[in-house]
């Protein structure tokens, strides 16, 4: 007995020590930048800590290294109110704006000295970090700044944060805040991922991130490599801190990262010098960044200069400008969309440097824009970033010309296909007659269909879906249904485990309901949007079948158009199609909810504009659908509210000549009740 208590001892005292050594490797890589062993040797600590609270579970701490790998899947978040808010900053986008902050700032405080911080702004997800008694007990996304997700366990997986403060004598409630954020590096490594697997690569680092913090499954944020920046601290007990520089040397000691690009300064020039020579070297960080957050120092004084009800009047965050770059248009080809539409996109020459990355190509939208903007072929232009993210072309320096440039004219049959290509009255581009038999149309329909938001069939990409259209396999998106491995595995990248999995995933979607599948049809004006207030008053295929044309522009938002539209597919291409489906198992009604007859939104057409903090596209579309809402992507004289985020576009100058009602995100989320 006894040397089987030694024994147990002795494997206790050794998974403390395994702890104490992975945990101060993490600090020395996260926090201090200065590795003292490689990868693979940590890897080695790690497993061997998992394989002796694998034999011996008893031996596991909630703050155990091993606690990080993410549990098992959960249905839903719940929410969870922050003691302080976490109030959004206000912007500024040049010299002279953050010059009449330094005014309201120094006029408020009168002639007291004033140090500020300066630190870069994270371009990632703003969270809540809160340990009770040293220990991690919750993490929280910000949400409406009041309240957010409880999001502990896939706060758990991002390596930088501590599951236990690093110190003998913590207080009895601290809450760090920080931005999680994902390197350039490991996007770019996820991306070659997926585009591997023939899908559709992410967008960019922040949307992929978020993503991932909003997964019910913590396993899969694990797989994601997320990282954190820890930049305030929230509601403390138990200690004193009496400036923003000391807050976050607390948080160094602490154990968490802390950017090390921080300075301070007594003076706004100081400032403003700081922030412009960030201008060009921001591309070489290996994160993302979008501007430099500058903070008084003096918590004192933030006291004094307080806050109104969205952001503190201590802070401002200084946002780079668009950044631009003049080229020429060398050539404009013609994509084919798989609705047939005709896109013109521009090629340049020479390729231009914008936001870090080679920009060759940008797409001109339709042949209205050309002709509203008088874009030739040989014409110098300008070309930027929108929200650093989307190559734009700006406008032609129509002052340039020399006289070699060319209208560019349309071509009359499908690039593809060669069916004639027409372009209707009113319509901003021309398009493909061949509805049918276009190849280019039919890739873009099972790539549309596919998506995770449709019929979520994963695997199914551009690369797959042109070689299931090259190859014969698939001749609608019905043939989906009655692929076989055989025939798969002949196909580029595809062995018998890739093909297995398909034919999963596939079938897995086959119990999507109605509403997702009529969105994957590509029919014209039923999109996410749409498809559930159709099937709200026809809940089966059945029923839809046999409605009329009248009875179909009579459902909110449809109108004679659409409804024309959904009858012809109905009972025309879409016949045959749909009857494919029906054989294969595919679902073919919709559970449908009652309907809001009440509320601040019932009957109300809302348009989203712009980025928005708290919900992705998806989400706010849902938020305005469960408070009686329609969510359209159209401005009009029909449109009661639009929702403006960041960077909103035309949309809100469309909404002002119209005097339609314009909401922050704030102001939306107080209309409906959230706040």
């Amino acid at each position: 007995m006894a040397n089987g208590e030694q024994s147990h001892a002795d494997l206790s005292q050794r998974a403390a020590e395994l702890r104490r050594l992975i945990d101060h490797h993490n600090y020395l890589y996260y926090v201090e930048d200065r590795p003292e062993i490689s990868d693979k040797e940590f890897d080695l600590l790690l497993k061997e800590l998992e394989e002796l609270e694998a034999a011996h579970p008893e031996l596991i701490t909630p703050d155990s290294p091993t606690q990080r790998v993410g549990g098992q899947p959960i249905s839903a978040f719940k929410t969870v109110h922050h003691r302080l808010p976490m109030l959004s900053i206000g912007k500024a986008f040049s010299a002279l704006e953050l010059r009449e902050f330094d005014t309201r700032v120094r006029k408020a405080l009168g002639k007291q000295p004033i140090t500020y911080v300066v630190e870069l702004k994270i371009d990632g997800v703003a969270v809540s970090l809160i340990y009770t008694d040293g220990l991690l007990t919750l993490g929280a996304t910000r949400g409406s700044g009041k309240a957010g997700d409880d999001i502990t366990e896939n706060l758990k997986t991002v390596r930088g944060v501590p599951l236990r403060l690093r110190t003998a004598n913590p207080p009895a409630h601290f809450e760090a805040r920080g931005e999680v954020y994902m390197s350039k590096a490991d996007f770019a490594r996820l991306n070659e991922e997926v585009a591997a697997r023939g899908e559709q690569r992410y967008a960019n680092p922040r949307n992929l991130t978020a993503g991932s913090l909003k997964q019910l499954d913590s396993r899969i944020t694990a797989k994601r490599r997320l990282r954190l920046f820890a930049y305030s601290v929230g509601y403390v007990e138990g200690i004193a801190i009496q400036s923003h520089l000391e807050a976050l040397e607390l948080l160094r000691q602490y154990g968490f990262p802390v950017n090390p690009e921080i300075r301070s300064f007594d003076t706004m020039d100081e400032v403003i010098a700081y922030c412009e020579s960030w201008a060009e070297k921001r591309f070489d960080l290996p994160y993302e960044t979008d501007g430099l957050v500058i903070k008084v120092n003096d918590f004192e004084q933030q006291r004094r200069l307080g806050a109104t009800n969205k952001e503190p009047r201590w802070a401002v965050a200084y946002k780079f400008e668009a950044e631009q770059a003049i080229t020429k248009i060398r050539e404009i080809q013609v994509d084919v969309g798989k609705d047939g539409t005709l896109t013109p996109v521009a090629l340049f020459d020479p390729p231009v440097q914008l936001c870090g990355t080679t920009v060759s190509r940008a797409t001109l939208h339709n042949a209205a824009q050309i002709e509203l903007k008088d874009i030739r072929v040989g014409d110098s232009v300008i070309v930027v970033k929108r929200g650093e993210i989307i190559p734009y072309v700006e406008k032609a320096l129509h002052d340039a010309r020399e006289g070699k440039e060319k209208v560019f004219h349309f071509p009359t049959k499908c690039p593809v296909c060669g069916a004639p290509a027409v372009r209707e009255n009113g319509a901003p581009s021309p398009r493909c007659t061949a509805t049918a038999t276009c190849p280019a149309q039919l890739q873009g329909r099972i790539e549309s269909f596919a998506k995770r938001e449709r019929m979520d069939i994963e695997g199914i990409g551009e690369k797959l879906a042109e070689q299931l259209v090259t190859s014969g396999l698939v001749k609608t998106v019905a043939d989906l249904y009655y692929l076989k491995k055989e025939q798969l595995i002949g196909l580029e990248r595809m062995g018998e485990l890739s093909a297995q999995n398909l034919l999963d995933a596939i079938e897995a979607s086959k119990n999507r309901g109605l509403a997702r599948l009529l969105a994957g049809l590509s029919i014209y004006g039923v999109g996410e949007g749409m498809a559930p207030l159709l099937v709200q008053e026809f809940p089966s295929i059945d029923a839809l079948m046999a409605a009329s044309k009248e009875q179909l522009a009579a459902v909110k938002g449809f109108g004679p158009r659409r409804a024309e539209s959904v009858y012809n597919f109905l009972h025309g291409p879409g016949q045959k199609i749909i009857h494919d489906l029906c054989a294969a198992g595919v679902k073919m009604t919709e559970d449908v909810k009652p309907k809001v007859t009440s509320g601040p939104l019932a009957g109300k057409t809302v348009v989203v504009t712009g980025t928005l903090q708290n919900y992705s596209r998806k989400q706010i579309e849902d938020v305005i659908a469960q408070h009686g809402g329609k969510a359209t992507s159209s401005v009009s004289k029909k449109t009661d509210y639009v929702v403006a985020g960041d960077d909103p576009g035309s949309k809100l100058d469309k909404a002002r000549q119209l005097g339609i009602k314009v909401l922050t995100e704030d102001e939306f989320e107080k209309l409906i009740g959230v706040r």
